[in-house]
């Protein structure tokens, strides 16, 4: 205790006080060297907001190490200086290398440039979704799923060509690209329940796919929150987008349009009108939600 109270008084009490200060201002180059600092430390978060504080605040250090061997003369503050600027400039080359390390396939280019960097999704974070994913080829005519036959077992998004979704024959609607194959299926089931499709879906033309695995994909909500709001997000838009693009398909006997978000006017009409099939698809698919 004694001689941490020694060492206090000799840093605080026996340190020569200054009695004068400078008339004259420092240089330029010191002034300089502050404002780097002040504005590296206003950077963001990820990997570009990591480049713009190292890269700011490595030519902080450095016009102060100028500073010190130009200005002050001090070898102590000049090799401080020079150390902390080495290192800036090293983790700034080494997080510059894993963005630009950081490339996809054509597909996942097109996925990321359509859908997710729209909605702010870093590169890292893409590159756990992309590695997480499979991409498949389906012929024309070929198809994904089969009414009351397929498994819900993963969720697609399609990148090329154009899927015709169908119910007992009848045309219901098509999938475009950036698309989810899959979203209502998906979102009428829970993590631990397994379902089949209430429609078929084939393809029109050649089409490319990208696909997550259901069990794999929860695993990845589970790990990574954000990837998890960031599907929830993409999976509603998507069905809200279904929605509206089929409400001009259902009319009622009168020929009057039938707004599919009020099905309490629905049951209202005529008794002697055949529900649509598009109404049943969604019906059921919801009653997985009601269990």
């Amino acid at each position: 205790m004694e001689r941490n109270s020694s060492l206090w008084k000799n840093l605080i009490d026996e340190h020569p006080v200054c009695t004068t200060w400078k008339q004259e201002a420092e240089g330029a180059i010191y002034h300089l060297a502050s404002i780097l600092f002040v504005v590296g430390f206003m950077g963001g978060s990820g990997f570009f907001g990591l480049l713009y504080v190292f890269s700011l605040l490595g030519l902080g250090f450095l016009c102060s190490a100028v500073w010190a061997w130009v200005d002050v003369c001090a070898a102590d503050i000049y090799s401080w200086n020079f150390v902390l600027f080495v290192i800036c400039f090293m983790q700034f080359v080494h997080i510059a290398y894993q963005v630009r390390s950081i490339t996809f396939s054509r597909e996942f280019q097109l996925l990321y440039s359509s859908l997710f960097q729209p909605l702010g999704t870093s590169l890292p974070v893409f590159r756990t979704i992309a590695l997480s994913s499979e991409v498949v080829t389906l012929e024309k005519e070929h198809c994904y799923a089969m009414q009351g036959k397929t498994s819900i077992d993963k969720l697609s998004l399609l990148v090329s060509g154009r899927i015709r979704v169908t119910v007992d024959g009848e045309f219901l609607h098509y999938i475009f690209p950036f698309q989810f194959l899959d979203s209502p299926e998906w979102d009428s089931l829970r993590p631990t329940e397994e379902g089949i499709f209430q429609v078929t879906l084939t393809a029109e033309t050649d089409c490319r796919y990208v696909s997550w695995r259901r069990k794999k994909l929860y695993l990845l909500f589970a790990q990574h929150r954000y990837i998890s709001r960031l599907f929830s997000v993409l999976i509603g838009s998507d069905i809200a987008d279904k929605l509206y693009a089929l409400n001009d398909r259902v009319y009622t006997g009168k020929t009057y349009h039938y707004d599919i978000r009020l099905p309490n006017f629905y049951q209202m009409s005529s008794p002697k009108i055949r529900k649509s099939p598009l109404t049943e698809h969604f019906r059921n698919s919801r009653r997985y939600c009601d269990k």
